[in-house]
């Protein structure tokens, strides 16, 4: 850590090794100074260490964004690198980023942990149907979720030895009975001994995942009971569930108001918006910045879910999907997500689900005419009447 302190003396300059002995020696030598004010250089996850102790000791810091400063030129090395942090803090051109508390950032690390548990979970269903196909079991033709309670009884029949279609099939249980025959001819396949030993040892990690995603649900809806009532907002919002509101909530904290000043300056922070790069009056590449990433894939996910649903966001990403694509779909529903919760978090209400014909209805008259005229064109003679409604 290459360290600046600046003073009406002048200024001083020392390295620092990013052990905590050494990181302690740092605060102090800070201490020493009366230094009230620090910046750094937000630096993949190397800020944390320092930002935990700055904060027991109660010194002021600002965590800075580094890429808007990394093209002024002339600075080279690290020792430069600190001068020109300090001159900019010292007249007040830093703006620091958005560094939770301590509380929330536990939570964080909570949330983000499960969410990678819950994905690493997926890529074992992906391993397990890779092994089946291996060993010629077609059995995704026929159930639909072969992690299932009667699928899950299949295959661990089949790592135990099993190899008879008939026994397999009569595994089956409530409306999967009526797909024996189907079954018996999935099961006709060759299942070698180490395909056997696959199936058990990935359903045991299946099974311990799933007990790790228990016990940290657990954790989670201990930290959020104060939050109970703002968890069931996000909640009734159409793609977003429990644990989605969750990270939510976990990303954006709860004190939402006094983050962050608007809704379109949330979106900004967690990158659902365009980007703006103009220059000489010729509008150049308008790529999405970073932003969150797990705050945007998680909006992009729930996104995704509400495609085929009856409702306000439904109705948006259809109508988006069939002009852009269903990517940029996702993104527009992401974006029309984020900016409910934030009206939801701030006004204290229960979503209010606006209908699948909010956009017909909102453009009634344009579509009549459209109608009209294209009618006319082919040669039609049209008189419009409102129907009476009763």
């Amino acid at each position: 850590i290459t360290a600046c302190i600046m003073t009406p003396e002048g200024k001083e300059i020392q390295t620092f090794s990013t052990k905590t002995v050494f990181l302690l020696q740092l605060i102090d030598w800070i201490k020493e100074h009366n230094c009230t004010h620090v910046a750094m250089e937000s630096t993949g996850v190397f800020w944390k260490p320092i930002v935990n102790l700055l904060e027991a000791e109660s010194i002021e810091f600002l965590v800075v964004n580094a890429q808007h400063m990394k093209s002024v030129p002339g600075r080279k090395t690290d020792v430069k690198d600190a001068e020109w942090i300090t001159k900019l803090l010292r007249h007040g051109l830093l703006k620091a980023s958005y560094i939770p508390d301590r509380n929330q950032r536990e939570l964080r690390e909570l949330v983000r942990y499960r969410r990678s548990i819950i994905e690493e979970r997926a890529r074992q269903h992906n391993r397990i149907q890779k092994v089946l196909e291996g060993a010629n079991i077609k059995l995704s033709s026929v159930i639909s979720d072969i992690m299932g309670v009667s699928a899950r009884d299949m295959l661990r029949a089949i790592a135990g030895g099993e190899d008879d279609p008939k026994k397999l099939a009569n595994f089956a249980r409530s409306t999967m009975k009526r797909k024996k025959d189907e079954l018996e001819l999935a099961f006709q396949g060759y299942v070698n001994p180490h395909q056997r030993l696959m199936i058990k040892t990935i359903l045991t990690h299946i099974d311990f995942l799933g007990e790790q995603v228990e016990i940290l649900d657990q954790e989670v809806a201990k930290r959020l009971t104060t939050f109970q009532e703002d968890v069931e907002r996000l909640d009734s919002i159409p793609g977003i569930a429990t644990r989605m509101a969750e990270q939510i909530l976990a990303e954006i904290g709860t004190d939402i108001k006094n983050q962050f000043p608007s809704a379109a300056n949330l979106c900004s922070w967690a990158g659902l918006v365009p980007g703006h790069n103009e220059s000489a009056g010729k509008r150049k590449s308008s790529n999405m910045k970073k932003g969150n990433k797990y705050l945007k894939s998680a909006l992009v996910e729930a996104a995704h879910s509400v495609r085929g649903s009856k409702n306000y966001l439904g109705a948006m990403y259809r109508r988006t999907a069939s002009r852009k694509g269903k990517k940029r779909a996702a993104i527009s529903v992401a974006h029309a997500m984020l900016r409910i919760a934030y009206y939801l978090l701030t006004r204290k209400e229960m979503y209010v689900a606006l209908g699948e014909d909010y956009f017909d209805k909102q453009k009634q008259q344009s579509i009549v005419r459209y109608s009209v005229r294209r009618l006319e064109n082919l040669g039609y003679n049209v008189t419009i009447t409102e129907s009476k409604v009763s």
